[in-house]
């Protein structure tokens, strides 16, 4: 019906094709529905796989990075029950716990799906130290052996700059990554530790 070597022609079929088509799914209702709505699924749930399954090297970097981070803000809530004087603290350090433990697995999962390799546990990456907020080995024992006001000072000093780190590290997945529920994780991570940093400047103003 339609000669190739006719380029005019060609067009013309083709606009006329694409009209005939509008006309089909204007007037087809309920009979055409189920056809052209299971296409529309289709293509609609390949391209929400698509857009879930990619992920690029910032969300690794953000995985990576915040597995160790997390890990030793769970450490150093750990502590708190048994040093800490302050209930509001003890609650705190029991919160943080709490947000981080699952987010820990969640990232994990995510390096795992990506063939990638998840930092080992108890391993902690000495070039991360000075980074991002987070605690070189003396000042966690600095915490380990503070106890009661003096642990709380401390904890919530070096908990605000662990915090810091942490948003930073967000704000870097939600500007670089592709990953949406990593970029997801991140906008959680800036607004509940926003939050937290605001808490602890204030608990720290009342001493």
């Amino acid at each position: 019906m339609i000669r190739k070597r006719s380029l005019v022609r060609r067009t013309a079929a083709v606009a006329a094709a694409g009209a005939a088509a509008l006309v089909l799914a204007a007037c087809g209702g309920d009979d055409g529905s189920s056809a052209a709505g299971h296409g529309g699924h289709s293509t609609a749930t390949a391209s929400a796989s698509t857009s879930q399954g990619q992920h690029n090297a910032a969300d690794v970097a953000f995985a990576k990075g915040m597995i160790p981070h997390h890990r030793q803000a769970v450490e150093m809530a750990d502590l708190a029950p048994e040093r800490a004087q302050s209930a509001e603290v003890k609650k705190l350090a029991a919160d943080i716990k709490k947000a981080q433990d699952p987010e820990i697995k969640t990232l994990s999962g995510w390096l795992t799906s990506w063939g990638e390799e998840v930092p080992a546990d108890g391993a902690m990456d000495h070039s991360m130290h000075g980074m991002d907020g987070m605690m070189t080995a003396e000042e966690m024992t600095e915490l380990e052996n503070a106890s009661g006001k003096a642990f709380d000072t401390a904890f919530m000093e070096m908990m605000i700059k662990h915090h810091e780190g942490a948003v930073e590290m967000a704000k870097t997945e939600q500007a670089d990554g592709a990953y949406a529920p990593a970029t997801k994780m991140a906008e959680e991570i800036i607004a509940s530790q926003s939050a937290e940093i605001e808490q602890m400047n204030q608990l720290l103003g009342k001493d």
